[in-house]
């Protein structure tokens, strides 16, 4: 039987993972549920897990801002939609038996606890599964770059970056019939090769200290736990080939 390749990880979740397509609904519960169900199965490996959420689903920052809006306001609202997002997934894995601790960047003391690392790392070594929500706290941060920081912080092994794509591509493979997929790269080849991995401030961050990437499609069944025990899933970007 494979043994788990990683002690403790994070997870990071695009908002739009978890909305149904063609839906106009924001979250879609089954969704939702079904993500709960694998994340149960990581627990039964033992594994410490730490998971960020983007908000792409109710509302993007950026975008907003390129149609008027003041970024920094924009900004803040996008991170209050991963509070929203962290919490449906909260209940959804509580309903499954986990323990599990939301801790927010911006302090709202009814809703999350504050992010404090010592506290996080304490959840994760006695087995509690932490969701990190509002991003950095800060505006003109993406949850990329909140994934790469909280994954140094905590000293995680791994960045699961979980899309609706199965890895990284040469190029876009809904436009281009004939993109290939990379199975590994090194931080040097991407950057040589323009790959957009993660946006390029969580990128250096995790150049910088050594933190792999694996990117790969959530939507398939068990992808995580194959990630976890080092089973060739996506696309693992690295310091070495």
């Amino acid at each position: 039987m494979a043994t788990n390749h990683y002690k403790r990880v994070v997870l990071k979740l695009s908002g739009e993972a978890l909305r149904e397509k063609g839906s106009r609904d924001n979250i879609s519960p089954q969704i939702v549920q079904e993500l709960a169900k694998q994340i149960a199965e990581v627990k039964k490996l033992g594994i410490e897990l730490a998971i960020v959420i983007g908000g792409g689903n109710i509302w993007r920052g950026l975008t907003a801002s390129h149609g008027g809006m003041n970024r920094t306001t924009a900004d803040y609202m996008g991170m209050l939609a991963t509070v929203i997002n962290g919490l449906a997934l909260m209940s959804a894995l509580e309903d499954l038996g986990l323990t599990v601790r939301v801790q927010t960047a911006i302090e709202m003391n009814n809703v999350a606890e504050p992010f404090i690392l010592r506290r996080a790392t304490r959840h994760l070594s006695v087995g509690h599964i932490v969701i990190f929500v509002a991003g950095t706290g800060n505006p003109f941060f993406s949850t990329d770059t909140t994934a790469a920081l909280r994954a140094n912080e905590i000293g995680a092994d791994v960045i699961l970056k979980a899309t609706k794509v199965d890895g990284v591509y040469d190029k876009d493979p809904v436009k281009f019939a004939d993109a290939v997929r990379y199975e590994h790269l090194t931080y040097s080849e991407a950057l040589a090769k323009r790959l957009q991995v993660m946006d390029s401030t969580a990128f250096s961050l995790c150049m910088d200290n050594k933190m792999p990437i694996i990117v790969f499609d959530m939507t398939k069944p068990d992808n995580i736990p194959l990630a976890l025990r080092g089973e060739k899933v996506g696309t693992l970007v690295s310091e070495k080939a």
